[in-house]
């Protein structure tokens, strides 16, 4: 698209409020360097805000990665977040065969190839993981690290990689091999005592994935993974604020504990996000089924949610007690930070045109990826 004028009586640019503010969108870009008389202003009626970035996302729309790896599905599942204020994500495979990785991994690739909007890379959630901790994924796909997997994690056209695995399942060799390939690894679904942690982390593991779900908790004698992730400076941690994975004074408790800027929002979303769908197929034969917005596999365990990130960032607000300023920061600028990206999750000079509308109630009114109305 050409030059394009916007004015919003409101924008947040990831550290604080304009009032009444002219901005242009250029090759992709924001920009304040603007001739007002140059060309008809849009009028953006709302909060303009920088557009969500989800590190876990599983599907939406009805379409969900693990059952369908193509491009279809990926662009499915963006139109379906789109409409939540989601701008860029992290497709997230859960533990599967190394087939489907490789599918996966294919369809990523093409996608970055042909400039999908809001693809970021690909979040392999599993194989690797701890049985103990296994939660909804399929244990009989759980495994070590072997040569095949090695292969697709060694990919340098899938953009951003992410890989979730338990460090008591991985050697630490194998952990430094998979951040020499330049694969940011998280610990989740995992059983590991502290120290067990800590070891992985001074390898080079940066991340979380859903603080305190699916790993071993905090206790007087053992901190665990969860103790690990609090002590850490360093590493960030993926929080789902959907009211039913987290306790708020968990929560709150982690945020008073954790560095600041060192709390993600994510939504873990599974394919009935926008939709009124009420089960889909899972593993093994289960279903997953949607009771008003939580939901659980047929046998019993939380699978995921529907949570979208603009209801993560209004459940942040009013049930964490977090200013709106923190809670945007936290769904848009420290996503963009984990994931070094420099030129996303703010609305300042040169960054990239995407953004958000927001009401006065919070909820998405128009988003824009890479300056474009979706």
């Amino acid at each position: 698209m050409g030059r394009q004028l916007y004015r919003a009586n409101k924008l947040f640019d990831g550290e604080g409020f304009l009032k009444d503010v002219i901005f242009a969108v250029e090759h992709n870009k924001v920009s304040y360097q603007v001739d007002e008389s140059s060309q008809d202003v849009i009028e953006l009626d709302g909060l303009v805000v920088p557009g969500f970035i989800d590190v876990q996302v599983n599907g939406g729309g009805g379409a969900f990665f693990n059952a369908a790896q193509t491009t279809a599905c990926l662009g499915r599942m963006v139109a379906a977040h789109g409409k939540f204020g989601s701008t860029a994500f992290m497709p997230t495979l859960i533990t599967d065969k190394v087939e489907v990785m490789d599918k996966a991994a294919q369809a990523i690739a093409e996608a970055i190839e042909n400039g999908q909007a809001g693809v970021l890379g690909i979040h392999f959630e599993g194989p690797h993981l701890s049985h103990p901790k296994k939660g909804t994924h399929s244990e009989q796909f759980i495994r070590p690290i072997s040569e095949l997997e090695f292969e697709i994690y060694a990919r340098q056209d899938l953009g951003v990689k992410m890989v979730t695995l338990a460090p008591e399942t991985v050697p630490l060799a194998d952990i430094e091999r998979l951040i020499s390939l330049g694969v940011k690894v998280c610990v989740g679904h995992s059983n590991a005592d502290f120290q067990t942690t800590m070891n992985a982390l001074q390898v080079g593991v940066d991340g979380f994935t859903h603080l305190f779900n699916a790993m071993s908790p905090f206790t007087s004698r053992e901190p665990g993974v969860v103790g690990a992730a609090l002590w850490d400076d360093n590493s960030w941690c993926g929080l789902i604020v959907d009211g039913h994975h987290v306790h708020s004074t968990s929560a709150k408790l982690a945020l008073r504990t954790k560095q600041r800027g060192k709390i993600l929002l994510v939504t873990d979303a599974m394919p009935p996000v926008g939709t009124d769908d009420m089960e889909f197929d899972f593993f093994d034969g289960r279903k997953v089924i949607r009771t008003g917005d939580r939901l659980n596999s047929t046998t019993g365990e939380l699978a995921g949610s529907v949570l979208d990130m603009a209801s993560a960032v209004r459940n942040t607000v009013d049930s964490l007690d977090v200013s709106l300023p923190e809670a945007l920061r936290m769904a848009s600028l420290y996503p963009a930070q984990y994931l070094n990206l420099k030129s996303k999750g703010h609305l300042r000079e040169g960054a990239d045109a995407d953004f958000v509308v927001l009401d006065e109630q919070l909820f998405a009114k128009a988003t824009f990826i890479a300056g474009s109305q979706i």
